[in-house]
């Protein structure tokens, strides 16, 4: 009997309790789809495959997967695409975040159940990306990541605009009646007009860009326009090195290492990227055992400057971002702070990819320099205290520096539905000097953690002019939203976090030079509140499905939102 590790169609055969019974039926089956003996012996490329009638940001990968095909075929082995869970951002309800761990597990599994010999993740939607990067990382199967890319901006009379810190800018407007409905009803069409993800550094640029940093995907392909003729070649040359990959094997444990995730940390730092991202790469490296205490963040934050000019924290948009020189461009100026020997899918350290692209040009209106930044110091801060035991999230490069060493009067909405039945109440009890304050919104909670950090201005204020007031919650925000907004407040409310504590009236301090946020009630207050706490969550056992899977299993934000059950076991 032979050593040889199976490959291809012999591996992980269906058992039958006769293996050559097992192949031979294999590939009876595989004939009927119409390929030769030839083609049956190759080795397999497997291509996790994402479209979606509910997901517009992947409506192109028809087209990119046959690139990635031909890529594949060119360089000698046989592509077999499957398809898993495709997250659309806004067509998931209560929210694609819960549905990440999900397609985490569609993801593992189905590349460790089906023969392939290494694959191609493709991704781009938000949660998509974070969620193969996940099962990969699990299955530990050679594999590349090739992102969707964003979308082109549009036009609105003489002014450029791109989903969705657009979107949100010209709602904000529409709130405080400074356009009319028929523009607003205009604008709609406009805002989103090619396939791809959000047109500005929002969660799924970042996570390209962060993909990227890890060296989980080509140098220089996160952020191709998903309609540029280049995307197409970096699908065609993400099949090629997926082919490159099985002849010479690196696995994802070898590539996402403690070294590269400090990297992908410092470009989040540096491009003003989404708060969302800490979350997400948290629960990608959680698959590997490695951990990132926020206080590694805070580290980092404080010696990263921000280098990209793009909205929400800047000027530009993702376009501007790859024609300005893009990830090589951001990467060369935090050499000296980066781990340059961590491998890449390419078989090459980053080290040598940067060696490699020292002469390359830079439009620095986009992309700073490391001595004339955008800022000093890193977009995005944790925050602990009283409030925030276990910390929470700001970020810094998107809000009003004026509101950041600030004490207030918190005004307390319960929930999301409380929320939206009292903002726009002209009764309502509020000043611009107050903090918002949001509970029950965090992972646990009936509303699965949604991107409703960005509380809306109420609109006795916004008519007035006010544009910015602190708010904090447990919940998220949109990588496109801006503001002073305290997000990921851990532990939530929903598991009676001092956050559940809160009530109108109390004072709360917010420093982020001393990176607290404290709650300026008694202890003994604070017992008596806790003491008189009702039941906070649903009971487990009248839950059923996914959503009792969920509600048994999902960790706080500061363990990356992860199922506690996904993560490595320790046979020591």
């Amino acid at each position: 009997m032979s050593d040889t590790k199976p490959v291809g169609l012999g591996k992980g055969l269906t058992n039958y309790g006769d293996r050559d019974f097992s192949i031979y039926l294999r590939r009876s089956f595989a004939s009927s789809m119409g390929y030769s003996r030839e083609m049956l012996e190759k080795k397999i490329v497997g291509i996790a495959y994402t479209p979606s009638g509910f997901n517009n940001c992947h409506r192109h990968f028809p087209e990119l997967l046959e690139a990635v095909k031909r890529g594949v075929l060119a360089s000698g082995a046989l592509p077999l695409e499957f398809p898993t869970i495709s997250l659309g951002e806004v067509f998931q309800s209560p929210t694609s975040l819960k549905f990440r761990n999900l397609m985490s597990i569609d993801t593992e599994e189905m590349i460790r159940a089906q023969p392939m010999d290494a694959v191609v993740l493709m991704g781009g939607c938000d949660k998509t990306v974070p969620a193969q990067l996940m099962g990969a990382a699990s299955a530990d199967l050679p594999a590349i990541q090739l992102v969707g890319g964003p979308m082109m901006t549009s036009r609105y009379g003489e002014e450029r605009l791109g989903a969705c810190t657009d979107c949100r800018r010209y709602w904000a407007s529409y709130r405080a009646g400074n356009i009319s409905t028929e523009e607003i009803n205009d604008l709609e069409g406009r805002l989103a007009t090619t396939a791809g993800t959000c047109a500005v550094m929002g969660t799924a640029s970042t996570m390209a860009c962060i993909a990227e940093a890890l060296g989980m995907s080509l140098p220089g392909t996160a952020a191709i326009p998903a309609v540029h003729a280049d995307r197409l070649r970096a699908a065609e040359a993400s099949g090629v090195a997926a082919v490159r990959l099985i002849e010479n094997p690196i696995k994802p444990s070898q590539i996402i290492t403690r070294d590269a995730v400090e990297n992908a940390l410092r470009v989040l730092l540096a491009l003003g990227g989404s708060t969302n991202a800490i979350i997400h790469l948290t629960a990608v490296a959680g698959r590997l055992g490695i951990k990132i205490p926020l206080t590694w963040l805070n580290q980092l934050s404080d010696d990263t400057p921000v280098l990209v000019n793009l909205k929400p924290v800047g000027n530009h948009y993702m376009e501007d971002f790859f024609f300005a020189g893009g990830m090589g461009a951001v990467l060369r100026e935090l050499k000296p702070k980066l781990n340059l020997d961590v491998m890449t899918v390419t078989g090459d350290t980053l080290g040598a990819r940067l060696a490699a692209e020292e002469s390359l040009p830079v439009d620095r209106s986009v992309i700073a320099s490391a001595d004339k930044p955008q800022d000093a110091v890193g977009g995005l801060v944790a925050l602990f205290g009283s409030l925030a035991p276990q910390g929470a999230i700001l970020k810094r490069s998107a809000a009003d520096q004026t509101l950041f060493e600030k004490e207030g009067r918190a005004v307390v909405f319960s929930s999301l539905e409380d929320l939206a039945a009292r903002i726009d109440d002209p009764g309502l009890d509020i000043t611009e000097d107050d903090f918002m304050v949001l509970q029950n919104a965090g992972p646990k909670s009936q509303s699965g953690m949604p991107e409703a950090g960005y509380l809306p201005i109420p609109k006795k204020l916004s008519r007035r002019g006010v544009t910015d007031m602190v708010r904090i919650s447990d919940a998220r925000m949109s990588g496109t939203a801006f503001g002073t907004i305290v997000l990921h407040v851990t532990p939530e409310a929903a598991v009676a976090g001092p956050l559940a504590l809160v009530r109108t009236g109390d004072r709360i301090k917010l420093s982020v030079k001393d990176r607290r946020i404290d709650l300026l009630v008694d202890e003994a207050q604070l017992t008596a509140r806790r003491a008189a706490l009702g039941q906070l969550l649903d009971n487990p056992a009248t839950l059923r499905g996914y959503n009792k899977l969920y509600a048994e299993e999902v960790l706080q934000a500061d363990e990356g939102c992860d199922f506690g059950f996904l993560q490595p076991v320790d046979n020591n």
